[in-house]
């Protein structure tokens, strides 16, 4: 059961919120609230220790702070801001968060350079031109849906975090 909820929570919480950013440009504060949630009774599942459990902790107030200054500087969400943290928690002070952080600014800046080129079509092919979220997302006047790079980074990251040592090797 545990190396089922292991392999279910996370990834499916996270698809969510890019899935729900995409889509709607928002992250809704309970996609962060499970995503916290989940971490606290998976560490308690798994016996994670007091002081292990305090350093994720620190890493996702760290990732609040800087991620709450680029929202307040207009550069990030704050539902992005949210969902980072929160990300954050599982991974702790580790290279995996590090790791985490790279591959999120890499992803960001990726797709920030793809909406912006997309964005210089005067118009939207076909079935697009049908779609709400595809013309909030050729707005110019529209944000970028970083809750994407955030996820691609942290789905890529996970596999090779610590909560894959609960799962028996084949």
């Amino acid at each position: 059961m545990l190396e089922a909820a292991i392999l279910v929570v996370f990834p499916v919480l996270v698809a969510f919120a890019a899935a729900s950013d995409l889509l709607t440009m928002t992250i809704p504060n309970r996609v962060s609230l499970m995503l916290a949630s989940a971490f606290v009774v998976m560490a308690m599942a798994t016996g994670m220790p007091f002081g292990q459990f305090s350093l994720h902790l620190v890493a996702g107030a760290l990732v609040l702070v800087i991620s709450f200054g680029l929202f307040a500087a207009g550069w990030m969400g704050g539902g992005d801001a949210k969902v980072a943290s929160a990300i954050a928690l599982w991974f702790g002070l580790s290279d995996h968060l590090t790791g985490f952080l790279i591959l999120t600014a890499f992803y960001g800046m990726l797709l920030t350079i793809a909406l912006v080129s997309a964005r210089q079509m005067p118009y939207l092919p076909g079935v697009l031109r049908r779609q709400e979220w595809a013309l909030r997302l050729h707005d110019s006047r529209s944000g970028i849906p970083y809750g994407i790079a955030i996820a691609v980074a942290a789905l890529q990251v996970y596999p090779q975090s610590s909560w894959f040592n609960w799962i028996p090797a084949a």
